[in-house]
């Protein structure tokens, strides 16, 4: 098996929901995909990732998110379509396909497909919903005049190609102007109020991006997700690593980000989240911090 170690801040949600994209990736392209975070040096932790092969599961993730087009999924006989988004293509499922929710009441969630001649990968995490499978989907971004998920995840990929080297040499600081995103790293968003201007009234000042963390994020939260508290606060665990270096396969840092009690070494965290903009539309996260386990001594 081949290994990659990623630098990776655990106070940036998004980075911690993007390791886990990684890992997902990883176990379709490669399979035998396992992983944990590594904090024995804490100025500059790692996530761990090993697979199936000789090839450096890094790389071939992100070859893979290079060239990969997308389109978006819906179910027989719908109506929802997302050619008006520069040509975005939707591929209506037969009915041996499983689709995870009902057809939606737009395009703007229905699932992406990632995809090349090496596998395909589907985002759908922001399908869900109370309503739809009693699950949180942790969407953050609000879709000004219905734009979709699968146009936010286009351009994001589309933001990686500029500069594919760069892209490699700098991972999860891999910067680059971006408009709009699904809100997974904070270092983008702001809150006007808490600034005390808004970036719409200068059009002379821009906002800049981190897309592959967007990209990686939205596939890790396709099968985990962070335990919701209330809209604004979250809670999301990692597994770290011991001394043998022993790595876990993907359903326990799913677990894990879900806050589920484990029997391994585990870290919890505090999200906490404000609207950018109008109540109950976008989210974006303002701060996380460690939640401090006291022990009780008997």
């Amino acid at each position: 098996m081949a290994e990659a170690r990623i630098p990776v801040d655990l106070l940036n949600p998004g980075q911690v929901f993007a390791c886990l994209g990684l890992m997902e990736a990883a176990e379709v392209l490669l399979g035998e995909a396992e992983g944990a975070f590594d904090w024995r040096d804490e100025h500059q932790p790692h996530f761990i990732l090993r697979a199936a092969g000789d090839e450096d599961p890094l790389e071939v993730v992100l070859d893979f998110l290079l060239r990969a087009q997308v389109e978006s999924l819906a179910p027989p006989d719908s109506a929802n379509r997302t050619e008006k988004w520069d040509g975005i293509s939707t591929r209506l499922l037969d009915e041996t396909q499983p689709f995870s929710a009902p057809d939606p009441s737009s395009p703007a969630t229905l699932p992406a497909r990632l995809f090349t001649n090496a596998g395909s990968i589907v985002v759908d995490y922001w399908i869900d919903g109370e309503k739809v499978s009693g699950r949180d989907n942790a969407k953050f971004w609000a879709g000004a005049g219905g734009y979709p998920g699968v146009a936010l995840l286009r351009d994001a990929l589309a933001l990686m190609r500029q500069e594919p080297q760069r892209l490699k040499g700098e991972l999860f600081d891999y910067d680059v102007v971006q408009s709009s995103s699904f809100r997974f790293d904070w270092r983008r968003d702001y809150v006007p109020f808490d600034t005390g201007f808004s970036l719409n009234e200068h059009g002379d000042i821009v906002t800049v991006g981190f897309p592959l963390v967007e990209v990686l994020a939205a596939i890790g939260l396709s099968h985990a997700r962070p335990q919701r508290l209330d809209k604004l606060h979250y809670r999301y665990g990692v597994i770290g690593v011991d001394d043998a270096e022993r790595l876990l396969p993907p359903m326990f840092l799913r677990a894990a980000l879900g806050c589920a009690p484990l029997p391994f070494l585990m870290r919890t965290f505090h999200m906490q989240l404000d609207w950018p903009g109008q109540e109950n539309q976008a989210r974006c996260i303002t701060n996380a911090h460690e939640e401090i386990v006291e022990e009780i001594m008997s």
